[in-house]
């Protein structure tokens, strides 16, 4: 059976805790979502490149990352469990047949990713007490849905209520010489679940970073973002103190 998450690098307090809730596009072999398996390859299934850039970043001391192992089509660990979107039926203009699935079987998944996921994310806030929570992000550049629309931000930082972090960080990332969307390509006051409930709703110092996704599809990319998203958040851990 799938584990519903990875934790990479060594615990510390008061160091940073990366959360990457779209890591994976891994679908276990006893759900069937009713797709086009070359689907799964697609910005619908996961957040291209950010599993790799959290393990780079967790190879620094003080550094620690925990990775969703599922397919954001099998769970969207980016909601909240009551909505309907936490299975999502459709992606993109794609449709999901096979999450048409009645409550007990709703329930069922739920308790079997979602809500073990959020658990440890939750006891590792409160065993660590990061200084600062990253959650990691990326975007696609360009949607099936709308073919005319174009992303120019090479990284998004989003927010809900709590601005001072994520305010640091989109001076940062402009020093680095990125486009930087300040709650773009979409607004964290639209979507926030996670951000809220394991660090606004507890008094806890995060941002939100999407990076563009053919800016971290190969290695190279990757290791290139690993590295300035560590000097960003060296920085803001200083401002925030």
């Amino acid at each position: 059976m799938t584990e519903p998450y990875e934790i990479f690098g060594v615990p510390q307090e008061r160091g940073v805790l990366i959360v990457v809730d779209h890591a994976s596009n891994h679908v276990p072999s006893d759900i069937d979502l009713g797709i086009d398996p070359a689907l799964l390859e697609e910005h619908i299934a996961y957040d291209i490149g950010v599993a790799n850039v959290a393990r780079y970043m967790s190879e620094k001391s003080g550094y620690l990352s925990i990775l969703g192992t599922v397919s954001r089509l099998v769970v969207d660990l980016n909601r909240f469990p009551d909505e309907s979107g936490v299975i999502p039926k459709h992606s993109d203009g794609v449709a999901i047949t096979g999450n048409i699935i009645d409550e007990t079987e709703r329930r069922a998944r739920l308790d079997r990713f979602f809500h073990p996921y959020h658990d440890r994310v939750a006891e590792l806030i409160h065993d660590l007490d990061p200084a600062l929570i990253l959650f990691l992000h990326s975007f696609t550049p360009k949607l099936r849905a709308d073919d005319a629309e174009s992303r120019p931000w090479q990284v998004g930082v989003l927010y809900n209520e709590y601005e001072k972090a994520s305010q640091l960080a989109i001076r940062l990332l402009k020093e680095e010489s990125l486009v930087v969307g300040d709650q773009e390509p979409y607004s964290g006051k639209d979507l926030h679940a996670t951000m809220k409930r394991q660090a606004e709703d507890i008094g806890k110092a995060y941002t939100e970073i999407e990076i563009r996704q053919d800016m971290v599809a190969e290695e190279t990319g990757q290791r290139r973002f690993a590295e300035i998203l560590l000097r960003t958040c060296d920085k803001m851990r200083t401002g925030l103190a």
